[in-house]
Order: structure tokens, then C-alpha cells, then sequence
């Protein structure tokens, strides 16, 4: 049965994904994002990586695909189905990513010497631990970057919104 979900959600996210790169509306790329992100958070969860799921779906699928959506929404156009274009390089980026592609299953299966742990490593990777970790050790970091992040926000709404320099 998982074999059967994680088809329906690599293929869905597949899909999301070339609906992002091949959409002519902006508005509707944004919203094929945010499926791409959700099915990824979903194969997550297939492989037992229940945090980064929840990251993917909290940070990729919520706040950067809405973040997108703001954008696109905010800025000024006349017409916001030609702000996306056909590319006519379409050949040149399919020749460069199906190298990439060729480069990296030879790379794959060449390579023989992969090394798998015998015992599946336990300690220290439970969102517990790493939940720990950022609130004792790594506490002034994590807490510089929550206020950096709001500072970034706020940055952006003031640039969004406009000066009004009539004062």
C-alpha cells in the first residue's frame, strides 16, 4: 500500500513541479508550488522523517509558497497573465538539466562503494532532541534568527506598502 501512495505522490509532485515551470499565469505557478511542496512533505512522511515533514509543510508549503503569493499579488502590473512568459532558451535548459540527469546516474551506478550503516542510527535525530539542542545549546543563534526573520518581514511590508514622502 505505501508503494501505491508514494507513486500518487511522487507523480502528483512531479507534475506540480512542471506545472510551475510551464504555467503561463504567475498566480497559478505559485499555487503549483505549494502541491509540489505538499506532496514532498508527504514522501517524507513515507520514510519515517516525520519532522522534516512538518518543516516542509510549515515552512515550504505555508509560509514560502504564501510568501510567493504576496509577492506576486503586491507588485504593480498591468496584466498579470503576461507577466510569465514562454522562454525561448527551452532547449538549452532541457539539453543542461538532461546532462545534469545523464552525469549524475552515471555517477550512480558507477559508484559501488556505498556505505550502509548496519545499525540504524538512534541517537541525537528525534525532533525531541533536536528540539533540545535549540533550546540550550544553539539558543542565542536560533533566537538571532527569529528576530532577523522579523525584521526581514516587516522590511518587506514596509517596501510593499510605499513611502509616503508628502510629509
Amino acid at each position: 500500500m505505501s508503494t501505491i501512495v508514494f507513486f500518487i505522490f511522487a507523480i502528483l509532485s512531479i507534475a506540480a513541479a512542471w506545472g510551475v515551470v510551464t504555467s503561463r499565469n504567475i498566480v497559478h505557478s505559485a499555487l503549483y508550488l505549494a502541491l509540489s511542496f505538499s506532496g514532498i512533505a508527504v514522501l517524507y512522511i513515507l520514510l519515517n522523517a516525520d519532522y522534516l515533514a512538518a518543516v516542509q509543510l510549515l515552512i515550504y508549503t505555508a509560509a514560502v509558497s504564501l510568501m510567493v503569493v504576496f509577492a506576486v499579488m503586491l507588485t504593480l502590473r498591468g496584466d498579470i497573465c503576461e507577466s510569465n512568459p514562454n522562454n525561448r532558451s527551452w532547449l538549452m535548459g532541457a539539453l543542461v538539466s538532461g546532462s545534469v540527469f545523464v552525469i549524475l546516474g552515471l555517477v550512480i551506478l558507477t559508484n559501488g562503494d556505498w556505505r550502509v550503516l548496519a545499525t540504524p542510527w538512534t541517537s541525537g535525530g528525534s525532533a525531541e532532541d533536536l528540539s533540545l539542542l535549540l533550546l540550550t545549546q544553539y539558543m542565542i543563534p536560533f533566537e538571532a534568527a527569529a528576530v532577523l526573520l522579523t525584521v526581514a518581514l516587516v522590511g518587506a511590508v514596509i517596501l510593499a506598502k510605499g513611502v509616503n514622502e508628502s510629509k
